[in-house]
């Protein structure tokens, strides 16, 4: 019998691209009888204006989930890195007297990687990563210079300890190749990207043609800088006002109010702002959609990224207007029909792009069946099993 032990800062029911790509994980290595599953995560925290309540232990077969306490928060750094805190404190806390054959951490940010690496070097047993974002690329576009002089040589030590200390690295945006390949050239590489869930297929016979005048846009998902929706909503919205365009943004995240005030600043009166929904509900919101809209901020760091978004987004066979440069532009122009990329933060450039989208539903069949989340997921979990 083999012992795991899975670290996610995030997990179902809490709304996040990690709870949700964690969960079908979850899912995939439940069929293995011969592994013991050990999964440490956080009590739903991702939104402050979402809460929904969740178990502190859960025990299912070979599965034992265990759901952290951490401080609420509003989504800051500071906030942030004190829930990070308490969520590792907890974690050595819980795993003192146990022995794993494998550590298996998904991280965005980073400190889930550097824990996953300290505990498994505590316990001498196998590291297998999970790496959702490249966070010294983020933090290089968004610390001032200052704060950089100070802050950037004390993460890239943690992160090349991190890294060289894993068996093996699994990759979600081949986007990331070149990083990895450069800094840490003997690495186990793989690319296991996010997929689409079950439930998305499941309601694709739900979804229904454009009727009416107006052309409702939708946005779902976190509103923080790395959307950057407060700098392009606005100032889009208000060209498109005269077009009978109407945009909706659910979610929530650190720059919701500055998005807001943008808003309330331009007399935009073809916007709502609302709060984050669960799965069922946004599956409603993109039935009744026209375009589906995604946004990542102006920086360098996010061209190598791939969102979890555009799977469940392409899923719906509704048009697809993205304001995503590199890798992402790539992979929508390569896999995805009837979707348009635009610069982004360029308002101009994507009512350009905007025009070149046909209103209609079309089948993504080939998409559909080479990005199905549970086959992707049973891919790593039979990666991650064999690395043992």
């Amino acid at each position: 019998m083999k012992n795991i032990l899975v670290l996610s800062f995030f997990y179902p029911p809490d709304l996040s691209a990690g709870s949700f790509r964690i969960s079908a994980f979850t899912k995939s290595i439940s069929k293995y009888d011969n592994c013991n599953v050990d999964i440490i995560t956080t009590l739903p925290n991702r939104y402050s204006t979402y809460s929904i309540d969740a178990l502190e232990n859960e025990k299912k077969d070979n599965i034992k989930i265990t759901r952290i306490k951490i401080p609420e928060h509003k989504g800051g750094m500071r906030d942030q890195s004190l829930s990070f805190l308490e969520y590792s404190r907890q974690v050595l806390k819980l795993v003192n007297e146990k022995e794993y054959d494998l550590v298996y951490a998904t991280s965005s940010k980073l400190m889930t990687a550097t824990l996953g690496a300290y505990v498994a070097k505590k316990k001498k047993s196998k590291l297998y990563l999970d790496i959702r974002d490249i966070f010294v690329d983020t933090l290089e576009d968004i610390l001032n210079p200052v704060a950089s002089i100070f802050i950037l040589p004390f993460i890239k030590l943690i992160e090349k300890w991190t890294f060289i200390r894993a068996d093996k690295i699994n990759l979600v945006s081949e986007g990331f190749k070149q990083y990895f390949k450069s800094k840490f050239p003997n690495q186990k590489l793989t690319f296991i990207p996010n997929g689409i869930d079950d439930i998305f297929l499941d309601s694709i016979n739900d979804v229904s043609s454009k009727t009416g005048s107006v052309t409702k846009v939708l946005y779902a998902g976190n509103i923080g800088e790395g959307q950057g929706l407060h700098k392009i909503i606005p100032k889009l919205s208000i060209l498109l006002e005269s077009k009978k365009y109407h945009f909706k943004i659910i979610g929530d995240g650190g720059q919701k109010e500055k998005l807001i005030t943008s808003l309330f600043d331009l007399s935009c009166s073809n916007v709502e702002v609302l709060a984050p929904v669960n799965r069922n509900d946004l599956l409603k919101e993109y039935a009744s959609a026209d375009i589906l809209f995604l946004h990542l901020n102006s920086y360098k760091a996010f061209e190598k990224v791939l969102p979890s978004k555009i799977f469940e987004y392409a899923a719906t066979g509704k048009p697809i207007l993205a304001g995503v440069g590199g890798y992402a532009s790539t992979f929508l122009n390569k896999y995805v029909e009837n979707s348009a990329a635009f610069n982004p933060c360029d308002e101009l450039d994507a009512i350009e792009k905007l025009e070149k989208l046909n209103l209609g539903i079309i089948k993504r069949d080939l998409f559909i069946a080479q990005f199905k989340r549970s086959k992707l997921m049973d891919d790593l979990v039979r990666d991650v099993v064999n690395t043992i």
